[in-house]
């Protein structure tokens, strides 16, 4: 087995879960100057979740996410996003996702939710790809899912921007959210 094969510890994943948020990464990549790519990620953050692989409608999952812990490893720029321009991170925290949607097709999971960015609520789709599943050197059950989406930064209000002096804008507006994910089965 090489390191990039998935593992199956679990015929069927089906129970509830817990994110393992130390071992998972809530990211986000957005274009910079319309040149370069600005990766970053929240560093606080939790969630639950219920798999139903019988009845995957019966699925579903629930997030909190702290703006503040917003890390792209610039603090000027880490900053900004969490001023008022974007975040406003004073008035506005907490962020959260909650599914209203879960279907699957084999190793595919398509959940929807609504996003709730400052206080704008927004459905968004995403894709994930079961990863597999493990048991650790706990004890713990584990099970893995990689998805993402892009969504329009505009669409929860925040349109903060500056032109550039060559065309274009300084941070684009379509803003890819990244989720890997490792969940630990409850007892």
């Amino acid at each position: 087995m090489t390191e990039t094969t998935a593992t199956a510890a679990l015929t069927d994943i089906s129970g509830d879960y817990t994110i393992d948020t130390a071992h998972s990464r809530l990211g986000f990549v957005a274009r910079h100057a319309m040149v370069t790519k600005v990766r970053g990620a929240f560093d606080q953050w939790a969630g639950t979740a219920h798999i139903d692989t019988a009845n995957p409608a019966e699925s579903w999952v629930k997030l909190t996410i702290q703006a503040a812990s917003i890390s792209t490893g610039t603090a000027d720029r880490d900053g900004h996003l969490k001023s008022a321009d974007f975040f406003d991170v004073e008035t506005y925290p907490e962020w959260s996702f909650v599914s209203t949607a879960v279907s699957r097709d084999g190793d595919e999971w398509t959940i929807v939710g609504d996003l709730t960015i400052k206080d704008t609520t927004k459905p968004v789709t995403i894709v994930f790809e079961e990863g597999g599943s493990a048991k650790d050197p706990f004890g713990n059950l584990r099970v893995g899912f990689e998805g993402s989406t892009t969504v329009n930064r505009k669409d929860w209000g925040l349109t903060w921007n500056a032109a550039l002096e060559t065309g274009g804008v300084l941070v684009s507006e379509k803003v890819k959210l990244e989720f890997d994910v490792s969940a630990i089965r409850n007892a």
